[in-house]
């Protein structure tokens, strides 16, 4: 996180499929990648498999920019494709992490996908060398490839060999794997991290991180994939293996249904709109305030406001407006420009705030930084008294399963109380989610269990012994 930019950034979003003839599965892919382009728009990827001749291109920036017509033609047409959309916390932003990565080893080619991060990739990788392995990237999702890779040399099939290494891969991962003849989709014991398949009226099949990219693509949300299964897309059809499942309790980053995935999604059961509109509600009731309008912070902040609303009874407004054409980062050319930068992407409503005391509702805070930003705009345009809530608990852990929150230094409910944030952000009060209502977001979905470490410091798994995000390139500055 920058101080341009506090929000916690996503993890990555992946994508696959599957089709019993030849045709044009990477516009398939594309389509699917836009929908998920939320997840990260650091770099992208696509794989296309055509009877065993793997074609892919990846590069940095967004889906739109590095697939012209011209780069989707060339990767031709085949019967199964696998696709990458990139934030990482694991490596650098460099073309070398681009996903997916692929291999070709003696029993032949194999294309992954990754989202989440492995809390042992450290070891996991300082073994692989000391056995010879050689690296071309810092991500943990070559640390995985090769893991599968060599189980793969001694194991019947590819699947067997994603359920040999799942014995060995530890912390968050959702996966999507393509050999020559098949697709695997596999998703860790603890589920972390959202996957799901779907299948088209053609007959297709569709494995993406969220069930929005299966709406793009015309496919219908069958079901999530359970914690710790592996499923099998090939010409004998769909087969599901559950020697994994069970092994640990279920815990679904609850941020997903907080910030990251899209409203119109459905995670393991339950709509991501419904959630942040069930927090807003909670909000509504655990800190009430007197005021005239409520408005939410785009984008992920307008549902749980909707629902403070609904709660209090307070009118529901438009308060701020968000240029849809500025990215998640942009040059900011000096001191000046960062300070605008609040500015160029938010404009507040005049008339919707001004002489108005206002409920402002907001999914996190960080640093505070952009917080204080917000606040002054609505205070300029007029606003009588603003009143902040959020629709998450404060965040007082590093994240270690795909999160890029891994340091308590920047991290403001840390070291001030909830009054003393609320001053220096400059709002009249300020009120979070209590964490133990975080449970409840997505009550009646199928998850039996959430992951919220971030907010009680509680972790599902062990904590990893080397944390940073460039951990890699430092191993290697260190042999150098």
């Amino acid at each position: 996180m920058t101080e341009e930019d506090e929000k916690p950034r996503e993890e990555c979003g992946v994508f696959g499929v599957y089709s019993k003839e030849n045709c044009d599965v990477a516009s398939t892919v594309y389509y699917g990648l836009f929908a998920l382009q939320h997840r990260g728009q650091e770099s992208c990827g696509i794989v296309v498999d055509d009877d065993g001749l793997f074609r892919y291109y990846k590069d940095l920036g967004i889906v739109n920019d590095v697939f012209t017509q011209e780069r989707l033609d060339a990767l031709g047409k085949g019967n199964i494709a696998v696709g990458h959309v990139r934030y990482g916390t694991t490596g650098a932003t460099d073309r070398e992490n681009a996903q997916p990565i692929v291999v070709n080893h003696v029993k032949g080619r194999m294309a992954l996908a990754h989202n989440g991060n492995l809390v042992n990739s450290f070891e996991l990788r300082t073994q692989l060398e000391l056995q010879g392995s050689i690296f071309h990237t810092t991500s943990d999702t070559e640390v995985i490839s090769y893991v599968i890779t060599k189980e793969r040399l001694c194991t019947r099939s590819i699947e067997a060999a994603v359920s040999s290494a799942m014995n060995q891969l530890k912390g968050a991962y959702s996966l999507v794997v393509m050999s020559p003849k098949k697709l695997i989709a596999a998703r860790d014991e603890n589920g972390f991290r959202p996957l799901c398949y779907g299948v088209t009226e053609d007959g297709r099949y569709v494995v993406a991180s969220e069930s929005c990219a299966l709406d793009t693509v015309g496919a219908k949300l069958v079901r999530d994939i359970d914690p710790g299964e592996i499923v099998v897309f090939s010409e004998k059809g769909v087969t599901s293996l559950r020697e994994h499942c069970g092994k640990a309790n279920p815990s679904l980053c609850i941020f997903e249904y907080i910030y990251f995935a899209r409203p119109d999604s459905v995670v393991d059961g339950c709509t991501v709109h419904t959630a942040r509109r069930r927090a807003g509600e909670l909000l509504a009731k655990t800190h009430p305030v007197d005021a005239d309008v409520v408005i939410g912070c785009p984008d992920s902040g307008l549902d749980a406001a909707l629902g403070y609303s609904q709660a209090s009874g307070i009118p529901y407004g438009m308060g701020l407006i968000k240029n849809k054409y500025i990215g998640r980062t942009f040059i900011s050319p000096g001191q000046g420009a960062r300070e605008n930068k609040v500015k160029i992407k938010l404009n507040p409503v005049k008339e919707v705030v001004e002489g108005k005391r206002v409920v402002l509702v907001d999914d996190s805070i960080v640093r505070g930084t952009t917080s204080q930003r917000i606040v002054k705009l609505l205070r300029d345009a007029g606003a009588k008294e603003v009143h902040m809530r959020i629709s998450s608990p404060p965040f007082i852990s590093p994240c270690y399963y795909g999160v890029d929150i891994d340091s308590k230094e920047n991290l403001i409910a840390c070291h001030h109380t909830v009054e003393e944030t609320a001053k220096i952000i400059g709002a009249d009060s300020l009120g979070y989610l209590n964490v133990e209502h975080v449970s409840l977001l997505a009550e009646g979905s199928k998850c039996k269990g959430f992951c919220s470490a971030c907010f009680n410091g509680n972790y599902p798994t062990r904590i990893p012994s080397t944390t940073s995000k460039s951990r890699f390139e430092k191993k290697i500055s260190e042999k150098e």
